[in-house]
């Protein structure tokens, strides 16, 4: 006997709702999440993270620097819906820092320079780095005392007694030797993403919250994490070896970006030409970097993607100083999960180059 046309719609309706629910019982859930990142390493390190899941949404793209981003109105209502804001801390992504206290609850923000367990550094004055120039042990043994973030007080942190001069739009001028360095005595270098022992920190402290948040997925990110550490320490052996032959040749970079990446694999940078990209050096300071070349014997003066060659064209300029391109945010990449590895490598293979006695 055929069955009944609405009997038969019914029946069909069922044993799709079935197959539906099987389908879901068999992955993970699907977390409508509002995540974002401020800068592509960042996003990177999240995006492996969310793997499965969701995508984090990245704030600053592109060749755009965050010492010099403007937030625009459309990312300002994206960030007071969100569920989640991981950034670095007001001293890298000084945009952000007003935006957050307005739009976002405290509860809402991962702030990864009051993360446990990471590894900061005492900012650099300007210049020439005498302290530093062979001091370039090298970390890779990862038993580094200062990793613990009880070794770092974090006054200097607060809103109201943290001096601000790097990022601040003052009157200083250009940052020549000396005195207009005196914002970073007690501050710490916010470009910690570059020692992969502190990306392998960031990606459990992400995996955590997000846990936290959605813990529906919490198996997924907790395996993600494991799976993104495994392939950190892959590209850290990888980049490594790469970089063991040419570790002790000086070279100057055009900002201090670099400091963690120099000391997890034991380079040997001599200078920077100015502390703050968005601050002019003087003539006192392209003088100093000229010396450096002569010496200490610079082999290579590193330029970086954002921001014009102009200033290491005036270095080099009469001297047998190679130029390199430095990249610590990877602006050429393609935003996900795969930039963070690919970055270390571009980092390795411009210094290998730059600093090769075949070069």
């Amino acid at each position: 006997m055929p069955i009944p046309v609405s009997a038969r719609h019914m029946l069909i309706a069922s044993v799709a709702g079935a197959g539906a629910f099987m389908t879901a019982a068999a992955q993970p859930a699907q977390a409508e999440l509002e995540v974002i990142a401020s800068i592509k390493p960042l996003h990177s390190l999240v995006a492996g993270v969310m793997e499965g899941v969701d995508e984090p949404h990245l704030l600053v793209d592109g060749g755009e620097s965050p010492h010099t981003y403007s937030l625009t109105p459309s990312e300002a209502a994206r960030l007071e819906r969100a569920d989640l804001v991981v950034w670095i801390g007001r001293d890298l992504e000084s945009f952000l820092d007003r935006p957050l206290d307005a739009l976002v609850r405290e509860d809402r923000v991962l702030r990864l320079d009051e993360v446990e367990g990471l590894r900061l550094l005492e900012a650099r004055l300007g210049g020439g780095w005498e302290e530093h120039a062979h001091d370039h042990g090298h970390d890779h043994d990862h038993g580094h005392d200062d990793h613990a973030h009880d070794d770092h007080a974090h006054d200097d942190h607060g809103h109201d007694d943290h001096a601000h001069d790097e990022h601040a739009h003052d009157d200083h001028g250009h940052d020549d030797h000396g005195h207009d360095d005196h914002g970073h005595a007690h501050s710490k270098d916010m470009h910690l993403w570059l020692d992969p022992e502190n990306a392998k920190v960031i990606v459990q402290a992400v995996a955590e919250r997000m846990s936290g948040m959605d813990p529906d997925n919490a198996e997924t990110y907790a395996a993600n994490a494991a799976s993104l550490q495994a392939r950190i320490d892959e590209v850290d052996q990888e980049v490594a070896k790469m970089l063991g032959p040419v570790a002790d040749r000086p070279y100057i970079v055009f900002h201090d970006a670099y400091q963690y990446f120099e000391r997890h694999y034991g380079l040997n940078a001599v200078g920077s030409i100015t502390v703050s990209p968005e601050r002019q050096p003087g003539a006192q300071r392209l003088n100093e970097m000229r010396n450096r070349i002569t010496e200490d014997g610079a082999v290579c003066v590193f330029r970086e993607p954002q921001f014009t060659p102009a200033l290491v064209e005036t270095v080099t300029d009469g001297t047998p100083a190679r130029t390199g391109v430095l990249d610590p945010l990877g602006a050429d990449l393609q935003s996900g999960v795969n930039a963070y590895p690919q970055l270390l490598r571009n980092l390795a293979e411009s210094l290998e180059a730059c600093l090769s006695e075949a070069s």
